[in-house]
């Protein structure tokens, strides 16, 4: 029992401040910048993984998040925050809501030339939604109040806290603020927008018009829980449903409104349907490079364009569109549900049914292209390989997607599996920023919210090069997942590329050695296994799995051309991914 008068560290106070917001878990790589949140952090039962690098640490928090929507923290200290980075960039490209927590060199004598003193919070600031040094101890309540409102609110996304090394360390009152407002500091619901009326109806009034309308959802709908009403608009108003690449999924691949990515490459029904559609209702998404930004031919002139999102900085975002709407996707979803109950909408069934069927067409149309391309003795197609992996897995498993090459090939398959009744947990995947090396982290991140489910990522050789490092954290928590290497001896998507950008058609600097990495596995303590004959794929990922420890599947595959990349580098003048 803590006595009157009797003062804490500030390191204490935050992880005190942390536990009233409800966080549960901090991923950390130990500073002893860092040394007095650990401990308090430790006194109150929160959850410490111990990572191997800073910016494993970042991305499993990251992928935490992701998975349960509530901030989960990235802990470390000066130099680790430089080591965090790119993970707080990937966490940005999707808007996740980490709370990154970094010690920073002396407040006293800042300016002064610190022990290891680098401006931390002007890195942060372009890459964060709020990024602040908490310059007084007393107030650490305050800082950790707003940095978690302001990662949910709105539109999410991180946000990065500096803690001084001597507030870290210094003492101050445990009920420091709690006499001023707020006075209740545990977590609440991120205030959502409603739409004003007659925008609303504006939006609505288009609609109705529209004869071939789509759906494309975004990320905003995951951040806002609104995906299960996102499905029941498709399903009762009968509108097809695509989602924006490299984004949240939102809807299982086996749902009946679900179609595919809306991308014209990867899914090529999707650029017949954008062709066809006269309204376009993209929701809680942007008008970025990956949606052409909003211009032809995706969207071609004939398709009204109509962007609805749930802050004021998304909007900003979609000023292409022919209407913009300000409102909570979920709040939208629920005005468009009670059309039919109006009787001002008669369902699109023919509409929806011609996208079933040509998504029917193009799944028995990529599954011939890749018997056709088959190749004996020369390692597995990469779709095979996908799909082979998802035939080894159940409803309950999460699968994690990480690479260039192994992404998009990934992607088809994913779409392919669902269309033939393929069901999984979740799926996961590197945000709009496509960064390599967060597979890992995210499918243990996955095992550690669901103990009891497989967790299975398919990551290119090049993806696990750059964050491998972090299958340590695995074994550490044990806490075993299941890692299956697409190796195809390099950096297939860009020498793609510069074969056809090269005068030459040669590449330089993609090439890898034939990497052993199910020997890594085996010299960790995991479970290893080679893969030579592509028959031999699923039957080693359920021995993989079974093993209980956390396995590789090294595959041998080849390097398979993917329709993005085909699409995208067919003349010399523009072979690269725009």
């Amino acid at each position: 029992m803590m006595k009157e008068n009797e003062k804490i560290r500030g390191g204490a106070l935050l992880a005190q401040a942390l536990h009233e917001k409800g966080i549960t878990r901090v991923f950390t790589l130990s500073g002893g910048f860092c040394n007095p949140a650990l401990e308090g952090l430790a006194e109150r039962g929160i959850a410490i993984i111990n990572c191997p690098h800073e910016q494993v640490a970042g991305h499993l928090a990251d992928g935490y998040t992701r998975i349960t929507r509530q901030p989960a923290v990235c802990l470390v200290g000066p130099e680790g925050f430089a080591n965090a980075v790119p993970a707080m960039m990937e966490a940005w490209g999707e808007r996740s809501p980490v709370m990154f927590i970094t010690g920073s060199s002396t407040l006293k004598r800042q300016g002064s030339g610190g022990f290891k003193e680098i401006d931390d919070v002007a890195i942060a600031a372009p890459l964060t939604k709020y990024s602040a040094s908490i310059t007084d101890g007393s107030r650490i309540r305050e800082f950790v109040d707003r940095a978690y409102k302001t990662a949910l609110s709105g539109y999410p996304g991180p946000v990065h806290l500096s803690v001084p090394v001597d507030i870290m360390f210094s003492s101050f009152p445990p009920d420091a603020q709690l006499d001023e407002r707020p006075y209740l500091h545990a977590p609440q619901p991120a205030p959502r927008a409603w739409p004003d009326p007659d925008d609303l109806q504006a939006v609505l009034t288009a609609l109705k018009k529209s004869e071939r309308p789509v759906l494309i959802a975004g990320h905003g709908v995951w951040w806002s829980g609104a995906e299960t009403k996102l499905e029941q608009t498709g399903a009762t108003l009968g509108i097809p449903v695509f989602n924006i690449p490299y984004h949240q999924k939102l809807l299982p691949e086996t749902s009946e409104v679900y179609m595919g990515l809306a991308d014209i490459h990867q899914y090529d029904p999707a650029a017949t349907a954008l062709k066809e559609a006269d309204a376009a209702i993209m929701v809680g998404g942007r008008l970025d490079n990956q949606m052409n930004f909003g211009n032809p031919p995706l969207f071609p002139a004939s398709c009204e364009l109509i962007c609805v999102n749930g802050s004021a900085e998304e909007t900003e975002l979609n000023r292409a569109a022919d209407r913009v709407l300000l409102s909570d996707p979920g709040a939208f979803f629920d005005a468009l549900l009670d059309l039919p109950a109006s009787g001002a909408w008669q369902k699109r069934g023919d509409w929806m049914e011609r996208q079933r069927a040509q998504r029917g067409e193009w799944v028995t149309r990529t599954l011939a292209q890749m018997a056709q391309d088959a190749t004996p003795g020369q390692g597995a197609h990469p779709l095979q390989l996908a799909l082979d992996v998802q035939s080894a897995m159940g409803a309950d498993d999460w699968l994690v997607i990480d690479g260039g090459n192994t992404h998009f090939w990934s992607e088809i398959a994913v779409n392919i599996a669902g269309r033939q009744g393929q069901k999984l947990a979740g799926i996961l995947h590197p945000g709009a920023f496509s960064m390599l090396g967060v597979g890992v982290s995210f499918a243990l991140a996955a095992k550690l919210r669901h103990p009891d489910s497989h967790a299975v990522v398919i990551s290119g050789d090049g993806a696990f090069l750059s964050g491998g490092l972090s299958i340590e954290a695995a074994f550490q928590e044990d806490a075993p997942i299941t890692v299956v290497i697409d190796n195809n001896g390099g950096l297939t998507t860009i020498s793609q590329q510069q074969e056809r950008l090269f005068a030459s058609g040669g590449h330089v600097a993609t090439d890898f050695r034939d990497i052993p990495f199910h020997t890594l596995f085996e010299g960790l303590g995991g479970y290893g296994e080679r893969v030579q004959d592509p028959q031999e794929i699923a039957p080693a990922v359920r021995r993989a799995m079974a093993s209980g420890r956390t396995a590789c599947v090294n595959v041998r595959t080849r390097g398979v051309i993917s329709p993005i990349v085909a699409a995208v580098t067919h003349k010399r003048d523009k072979a690269s991914i725009e």
